[in-house]
């Protein structure tokens, strides 16, 4: 990655920016069955060069009395919206808990480990304000070893702005590249941005905040989700072809996996697309909410403390959400195969929504006022998020073993 570098000398202090997700209308089911089927299980294969490999993402939440990498002391980039022991949250025991493979060992994260892997290299997050959340995760685990410099050319007015930070001592590019659709996007109602505000996609076009940026990163991680709630008008060839939510009697009523869908179809053809693009790209999948007992913007919370006990019925939703990316993330690694790229998929969906004890709740502060939120979107820091890295940098080492064989 060739970032201009600033003279500036100072150690970050992060104040990544993120919006709290809009329309959210989520609430637990109590049924007890297992969260995802064995059919679901095999949409999810790696396949080929992966089939002797252990699977990681199938195991369960085991107690780990030695507890997290790092605290909100330990740690001075938290910001307040997942700084959720800074607020005053009470119960400990959502830390002390670590993913547990059946029949292998998910390594712990090696902070020097990973700098060494990514020394002169790149990386991207590319999404929406969970997927900073997981960035911002990774900073604290690199932040017992060194601290970022950040490099990003940023407007003092923007509410949004992608950020760039460089670890100058192993040649480190870390970005957050904000695009919550993933294409491109627009506001479209006439009383201006809300949590629940009218926004118009453009599904066969990709957002150029990432896509005239991306192919000069080895490492990109892709993910967005919550946003898709929204009321949405969806245009193609640059028509108006439909919408979601958007209560108008004579525009055709599509759904939101439709907007979903084609989303991750254009992003990924994008990618395929793009001359000189060698980087491998990380699909995270969906993260679903914990509303309880109502909605983000009628009294939902989501006040639990300890993981699930027995598994919970995934709602209908966020499978299809799930399914949905997961089918396109398939038919790109096919293509990208046959022209040396690679695709890898972090499937984080059916082991955090095992973890509904793991958000901020109303122990965390809203971006921009002063004041506690109900967010059960997003996730604490430290907490299970954490292992999102674990995940990354597992799949980084593999990734070099198999372009070894290659």
């Amino acid at each position: 990655m060739k970032f201009h570098q600033t003279n500036c000398h100072k150690f970050l202090v992060s104040t990544l920016s993120l919006i709290f997700i809009t329309s959210i209308p989520l609430i637990l089911l109590k049924n007890s069955h297992p969260p995802l089927s064995s059919s679901l299980r095999r949409s999810t294969e790696l396949g080929g060069d992966d089939d002797d490999k252990c699977d990681v993402f199938s195991g369960k939440w085991v107690i780990y009395p030695q507890g997290p990498y790092y605290t909100n002391e330990t740690c001075p980039l938290i910001i307040d919206q997942h700084n959720c022991m800074k607020f005053g949250r009470p119960d400990l025991q959502f830390m002390k808990w670590r993913w547990k493979p059946f029949g292998c060992e998910l390594p712990l994260f090696d902070a020097t480990q990973f700098l060494e892997i990514v020394r002169g290299k790149s990386m991207a997050f590319v999404g929406d304000s969970v997927g900073r959340n997981q960035m911002q995760s990774l900073l604290c685990l690199l932040a017992h070893v060194t601290y970022a410099e950040d490099i990003s050319n940023k407007s003092p007015s923007a509410l949004i702005y992608s950020t760039h930070l460089f670890y100058s001592e192993y040649n480190f590019t870390l970005s957050a590249l904000w695009s919550p659709f993933l294409v491109k996007y627009k506001e479209s109602d006439p009383e201006g941005h809300s949590f629940n505000s009218l926004m118009s996609l453009y599904l066969d076009e990709a957002d150029e905040e990432w896509a005239n940026e991306i192919k000069n990163f080895d490492y990109v991680i892709i993910s967005v989700g919550q946003w898709f709630f929204r009321p949405l008008l969806y245009y193609q060839d640059g028509q108006l072809i439909g919408c979601h939510k958007c209560n108008h009697s004579n525009i055709t009523s599509l759904t939101r996996y439709y907007g979903y869908k084609m989303a991750f179809q254009t992003t990924f053809k994008t990618l395929l697309g793009l001359k000189n693009y060698e980087g491998v790209t990380f699909l995270r999948t969906f993260s679903a909410a914990h509303f309880e007992n109502g909605d983000w913007n009628n009294g939902g919370s989501c006040d639990r403390t300890r993981p699930f006990t027995k598994e919970m019925k995934i709602e209908e939703y966020n499978k299809e959400f799930y399914l949905t990316q997961v089918e396109e993330f398939r038919k790109a690694k096919a293509e990208g195969i046959q022209n040396g790229l690679r695709f890898v998929l972090i499937n984080v969906t059916e082991i955090m929504w095992l973890r509904p004890d793991g958000h901020p709740n109303r122990y965390g502060h809203s971006m921009n006022r002063n004041v506690s939120v109900n967010d059960c979107v997003h996730w604490c820091l430290p907490g299970p998020i954490d292992t999102w890295n674990e995940f990354l940098v597992y799949l980084m080492k593999r990734e070099l073993l198999l372009r070894e064989k290659d």
